[in-house]
């Protein structure tokens, strides 16, 4: 794991090596193994290398390969290493040996561009080609790591990371309104829906699944990777079925345990997390090694608020799985002290933006801490899960049984999924039958939808043209896809590279700070394109949602959790709790942003005015989940983030 940086030059004169000195210099606050760097007369490539797998170790990176004639800077892991050492047909002996960084570029140097449909794992890195004078590069299909860059008539310049280009003499540091304006209109996670783009006017990124080529001081962005549905698996058995997932997850988990340190997973009481805790701890097992689990729980004097069927505290699901899987140090965390308010500057530092998840912010910071602490390498998580692995709704199944008229079928599903769920059978029709014909809520609307306010000016957002924008990539204000069933949006997920740009970011930015790679067997290429060829009714059968990974975990999840279908964990519920002590410094703050002129050029003004009425009446806990509460930390952090551009 490396942050990389480098410069091309595109005239003639040589490249300022002071230049790549300050990129270098930037860098520094990030821990590192090594440091080090390599240029001729028209390239510096420099890396801030982590070692975490084996073979990174004592790596000369950026490498150059004098007969090739080909110099690599790379932060990578590489997880199919087995099948790329056949494909370049690597001598036995020389295997072990060879870095990630090596193999990547061998594939260069056999399939040119073509490369990186060959490549599994997460990468970024850049390949100085001398004899064609060709810098190329590329981010993995879902920009796992990140790179920035900036380009001009002179040069180009890039970065795992945005600060140390905007050190750079010739680089303005200015606010890009096109970034903000998507960003403050859509009020669901996503950032944007241009995933190119940065909130630094000239600053740019290589987004997800994409290659770039500088040749004759030409930039080309390309995409090299299209996630879609393909042929429909056909096997005998639901058993098969069942077997093939196995095979194809436990692959996953496995190629990701690669590293010469502690190994470390996050842990809630679900599915997900919990299927990829038990399959990395039998294989590190029959290592005789332990897998260490970190695990959120709310603080001692919180009382849970949620309904009946959410859970904070999941303690009990989570010891559940790690008694019953075994191998397993757990840690468990409430990060005593630690709020979303406090944490703000610093994970405005750690992001280089603003951001959406702020509920959540201070433990999923606290998690790389304490992995780090604790000398992990690497921490796996299951966030793709809920797309993968734990695919399969029951409702929305089920409304496609209504649509096709499948009365029998669908009945017998409901008195099945009565007795495992909880529900009664015909209190879900009415539900089911909004599901599979959405022309009914647009007829006949029931309640008011959730949704935090969007927090741009509406003239702002006019002036930007941002909503035109959305129309035309098929989203709403929310950022999901408009007039959509769960399919589709499953299709789009993995269609549109804009849905990964946040929490990849997020996880790469908070990888470098702390020395821990995340990664997540769940968003493995190779696993994508299983799940997506399985058929429905595998994830859901018998009054089972989830039925797949369900059936698949017996062995290697207790019960408790394998066949829970009534009660889900929530994480940040204690949000607004955690706050309580900093409250008045909360108010003092947004009522400062009330009165900023300048943000308010950007911010709903009115909105926030609204909302503050209601926040001035004082904290509950029970607050953590008004849509006014959160939209007014939302625009506290850009209040700050727009601070930096005074």
């Amino acid at each position: 794991m490396s942050a990389i940086t480098g410069i091309y030059q595109f005239n003639k004169d040589p490249v300022r090596i002071q230049h790549g000195t300050i990129l270098m210099s930037y860098l520094e606050k990030f821990p590192a193994d090594s440091r080090q760097i390599w240029n001729d007369t028209k390239v510096f490539l420099g890396s801030h290398a982590q070692w975490v797998t084996p073979e990174s170790v004592d790596e000369t990176l950026p490498f150059y390969d004098y007969e090739r004639q080909l110099a690599i800077t790379a932060d990578a892991i590489i997880d199919n290493r087995q099948e790329l050492f056949d494909l370049l047909t690597i001598e036995e002996a020389d295997r072990s040996a060879l870095t990630d960084s090596q193999l990547i570029l061998l594939s260069y140097q056999k399939w040119g561009e073509e490369c990186l449909k060959h490549l599994v794992g997460d990468f970024a890195f850049m390949i100085w080609d001398q004899r064609q004078q060709r810098l190329f590069g590329a981010r993995d299909f879902s920009g796992s790591r990140t790179l920035y860059f900036h380009k001009n008539q002179e040069n180009f310049a890039f970065c795992t990371v945005i600060d140390p280009l905007l050190a750079l003499p010739y680089i303005e540091k200015k606010l890009n309104e096109q970034w903000l304006a998507e960003y403050l209109a859509i009020s669901g996670m996503v950032d944007g829906v241009d995933s190119s783009i940065t909130p630094y006017q000239n600053i740019e990124q290589v987004p997800p699944s994409h290659s770039i080529s500088i040749v004759n001081n030409k930039v080309t962005l390309k995409r090299y990777s299209y996630i879609t549905q393909g042929k429909r698996l056909k096997l005998k058995s639901d058993g098969e079925y069942v077997e093939a997932f196995q095979s194809v997850f436990q692959e996953a988990v496995t190629s990701r345990l690669r590293t010469h340190r502690k190994v470390g997973s996050q842990l809630s009481g679900g599915l997900d997390s919990g299927a990829v805790v038990g399959f990395a701890a039998k294989n590190l097992q029959r290592e005789k090694k332990l897998l260490h689990t970190f695990s959120y729980i709310p603080p001692d004097d919180f009382k849970d608020f949620t309904p009946t069927y959410l859970l904070a505290d999941e303690r009990p699901f989570i010891k559940s799985t790690v008694e019953y899987v075994g191998g397993i140090s757990d840690h468990y965390h409430d990060f005593e002290g630690k709020d979303s308010l406090s944490e703000i500057d610093d994970f405005l530092e750690i992001m280089e933006m603003p951001y959406k998840f702020f509920e959540n912010s201070f433990w999923l910071k606290g998690m790389f801490e304490k992995a780090h602490e604790e000398d992990i390498g690497i921490l796996l998580n299951g966030d793709r899960g809920n797309f993968t692995i734990s695919w399969g709704g029951a409702f929305d199944y089920y409304a496609t049984l209504l649509k096709k008229l499948k009365w029998v079928r669908l009945f017998k599903e409901l008195d099945q999924y009565r007795e495992n769920a909880g529900v009664a059978r015909l209190g879900s029709l009415p539900t089911i039958a909004r599901i599979g014909f959405p022309m009914i809520d647009r007829a006949f609307p029931q309640g008011i939808p959730y949704s935090i306010p969007a927090l741009i000016n509406p003239e702002f957002a006019t002036k930007m043209g941002v909503y035109a924008k959305f129309r035309e990539c098929g989203i709403d204000q929310t950022g999901s896809y408009s007039n959509s069933d769960s399919f589709s949006q499953r299709k789009k997920h993995f269609e549109d590279v804009s849905q990964w740009n946040a929490g990849s970011t997020l996880a790469a930015k908070l990888s470098l700070r702390y020395s821990v790679w995340k990664r997540d067997p769940t968003n493995d290429i190779r696993l994508i394109r299983f799940c997506l060829s399985v058929p429905e009714n595998q994830y859901v059968q018998n009054g089972v949602d989830r039925a797949l990974i369900r059936r698949a975990t017996e062995n290697y999840l207790p019960d408790k959790v394998r066949l829970n279908q009534r009660v889900r964990g929530v994480q940040g519920a204690d949000w607004v709790h955690r706050m309580i002590p900093k409250w008045n410094m909360f108010i003092d703050e947004v009522q400062q942003l009330s009165r900023d002129k300048r943000v308010l050029e950007y911010l709903d003004g009115g909105a926030i005015k609204s909302a503050l009425q209601k926040v001035e009446l004082g904290p509950r806990p029970e607050c953590a989940t008004d849509p006014d509460y959160k939209f007014l930390m939302r625009c506290l952090i850009v209040y700050r983030f727009l601070k930096q551009f005074k």
